[in-house]
C-alpha cells in the first residue's frame, strides 16, 4: 500500500508540474479543460500522498486547490465556446 501511496503522489507531482510547463510553454490555456483536469487530478494525488503520511497542512491545501479547479471548471462551463474561442 505504501508504494502505491507513494506512485500516487509522484504521479500527482508530475500532472501538477506538467500542467504549469505546458502552460508556460504556450501549449496549454489556463482556460482548457486539460489544464484543469491536470491540476484537479495532481492535487488529488497530493491529497492521498499527503494525508498517507499525515502532513495534513499539505492535505488540505491540496484539497483546497481542487475546490478552486472544480469551480474553473464550472465557471467554464458557464461560458459558451464561441465566446471562450474569442478571448
Amino acid at each position: 500500500m505504501k508504494l502505491a501511496v507513494e506512485v500516487i503522489g509522484w504521479v500527482g507531482a508530475a500532472l501538477i508540474l506538467g500542467a504549469y510547463a505546458l502552460l508556460s510553454a504556450g501549449k496549454l490555456r489556463a482556460e482548457s479543460l486539460t489544464y484543469h483536469l491536470m491540476n484537479i487530478l495532481g492535487a488529488a494525488g497530493f491529497v492521498v500522498n499527503s494525508g498517507w503520511n499525515g502532513a495534513l497542512p499539505s492535505a488540505a491545501m491540496n484539497a483546497i486547490w481542487i475546490g478552486i479547479g472544480v469551480y474553473a471548471l464550472r465557471q467554464r462551463r458557464r461560458v459558451p465556446v464561441k465566446e471562450r474561442c474569442a478571448s
